[in-house]
């Protein structure tokens, strides 16, 4: 087991080599004939297709077209779980009454997956934009919440004492005191409900959306497309890791601006 992490080259490096494991088993169990082209298409295939996609309409919308449409209805859903969670999940952590009339709705709640709301979505907003919402907002609120419950709980106990015995009102200490002590587990909770988002949308889009890349890949799958289903399995495999090391790197530089790390 190392000790020392990763230099980012050998971090490159090993991504590289397990991308081109991945790739190059693809390539072989496509020629060798065990799965048939039309249903396994090549990696050659596959990105070719994106490439066309990007300026060729497929079910109303270009492959980027597609991209922004669910990239909407997933900013819509998390920022709704998060101005909700966040704020909620500081509140419960602060007043005790609060935390005993939540929990047990939400513990009940919060175990549903995302999906299940799928047909709720589908009978209260259709096709619409608010279906997609309701199930990446069912997917992100957990997450925001209870980062920011935990994030409020473990507050050292010393800044809350001394700001009771200076006279602090409940609004100041939350927003002086539990706000900024809690912020890397709000934003470590961000990060989580942001993957938990994206794919809660996917699933969404699937259902009850007529656009975005799940609705293309449901066009592409009744018209046996397979390279056009793959294509935008890919690109959310893509957007989704973006979207990661971009929380990462939000979460790494305020770790280190609040001196958690070096």
């Amino acid at each position: 087991m190392r000790d020392t992490p990763l230099s980012f080259a050998e971090r490159i490096g090993w991504g590289a080599l397990g991308l081109a494991v991945l790739l190059g088993s693809w390539t072989l169990l496509t020629a060798s004939g065990l799965v048939p082209r039309p249903f396994l298409p090549t990696p050659l295939d596959v990105l070719g297709r994106m490439i066309e996609l990007t300026n060729a309409p497929f079910a109303g919308a270009t492959l980027p077209q597609h991209l922004a449409s669910s990239f909407e209805r997933y900013a819509y859903g998390v920022l709704l779980a998060a101005l909700i969670g966040v704020p909620l999940g500081l509140l419960m952590g602060w007043f005790r009454w609060l935390d005993d009339v939540v929990t047990p709705l939400f513990d009940g709640l919060r175990f549903i997956a995302p999906i299940a709301w799928v047909p709720f979505a589908a009978l209260w907003f259709g096709t619409g934009m608010g279906g997609p919402v309701l199930i990446i907002f069912a997917g992100a609120f957990p997450p925001c919440l209870i980062n920011a419950y935990r994030g409020a709980r473990f507050v050292e106990p010393r800044l809350i004492e001394a700001a009771r015995m200076l006279g602090t009102g409940n609004l100041r200490t939350i927003l002086e005191i539990l706000l900024p002590a809690a912020t890397p587990s709000i934003v470590a909770g961000l990060r989580v409900a942001a993957g938990l988002g994206w794919q809660s949308l996917v699933g969404a889009e699937l259902i009850v959306a007529a656009a975005g890349v799940g609705f293309m890949m449901v066009q592409a799958q009744a018209n046996v497309a397979t390279p056009t289903v793959m294509a935008g399995m890919v690109a959310i495999g893509i957007v989704g890791m973006l979207i990661d090391i971009a929380l990462r790197q939000g979460e790494a530089w305020l770790r280190r601006r609040r001196g958690l790390e070096a």
